[in-house]
């Protein structure tokens, strides 16, 4: 699928490219070229009509993180991560912005929030929005926004499970399970930002980009520079709540073991008297008194009562 957002005066109107045989004419007026899973046919027809070049979905993925920008006279190419939440799963998808003279191609291979919040407010405010890299820092100020929101909910979750671990309720396995699922949600969020602070720190050294964009990009790195500082922060705190579960779940483990000591303790002394008197030698004289059974039963009571005084009174109980 093809967009093209174009110039109006002072409005934009969208574009929708389905016949790839008609010769595009209104190519100066174009700001943005939104191209959602393409194929290759229209690929080759944006490539042909506004003179760019593109990557491959393969090379997108697999280019080396030094080079996710990279700059020549004519244009600035940029792979970016966005971040994508499905149910329980997290991960980053990449996204190519292509920025030359006025206008910014986006190649895109799934529906993205970022980019339909953009288009409502370029059908807003399309004053604000110039050129293409007007559009560019509106999509990257959008998509901090959301990483923040993110980050602020992984942040309520992982009080939530503060609360749990601390009152003591369900000392599971299952909290353990919980506290490595956010601490990969938070490493995945915190690779998506620190991208987005390399590529905006890379634009800000270009020639190319107009002074008030550029101070918008300072502001930006302002902000992504918090986040890498939140994300620094609930790694310190999942790191703590790890290690108080698994205090207390040697604690737990450590009383059940007390306990069976506390029992190993007690019938010891009984089992022994009871070992000694079941012996087989012919010449035991206890075996011939007359209370030798009832003083054997209430030598082994004594003998199992004595260490639980013992344990009471040394505070070991």
């Amino acid at each position: 699928m093809i967009r093209l957002f174009v110039r109006e005066g002072f409005n934009i109107r969208i574009e929708m490219i389905k016949d790839l045989s008609i010769k595009y004419e209104n190519v100066d007026d174009v700001l943005w070229i939104d191209m959602l899973s393409p194929d290759d046919k229209e690929i080759k027809w944006v490539s042909e009509t506004f003179n760019v070049k593109f990557p491959s979905k393969q090379e997108m993925e697999e280019i080396e993180i030094s080079s996710r920008y990279w700059e020549d006279e004519e244009s600035i190419t940029i792979n970016a991560y966005f971040l994508i939440t499905e149910k329980e799963h997290a991960f980053n998808e990449s996204v190519t912005f292509i920025l030359k003279k006025h206008f910014l191609v986006t190649v895109r291979y799934r529906e993205l929030k970022t980019f339909n919040e953009l288009v409502k407010k370029l059908m807003t405010n399309p004053k604000f929005y110039e050129d293409g890299y007007y559009i560019l820092a509106g999509l990257m100020e959008i998509r901090i926004d959301i990483d923040a929101d993110t980050l602020e909910f992984i942040t309520r979750e992982i009080s939530k499970l503060s609360k749990i671990v601390f009152t003591g309720i369900d000392i599971t396995e299952e909290i353990l399970e919980t506290i490595s699922y956010y601490e990969d949600f938070n490493m995945t969020i915190r690779e998506n930002i620190i991208d987005k602070q390399r590529i905006l720190s890379s634009l800000l050294k270009s020639y190319k980009i107009p002074k008030p964009v550029r101070e918008e990009i300072r502001i930006m790195i302002k902000d992504i520079n918090s986040l890498v500082d939140y994300t620094t922060f609930n790694f310190e705190r999942l790191d703590y709540l790890q290690n108080t579960f698994l205090g207390l779940l040697n604690i737990e483990q450590n009383k059940v073991i007390k306990i069976f000591t506390i029992m190993s303790v007690i019938f010891l002394p009984p089992t022994l008297i009871a070992s000694i008197y079941g012996m087989n030698f012919k010449f035991m004289p206890e075996l011939q008194w007359e209370i030798g059974y009832p003083l054997a039963i209430l030598l082994m009571i004594f003998s199992a009562l004595l260490p639980l005084f013992i344990f009471k009174k040394k505070g070991w109980l």
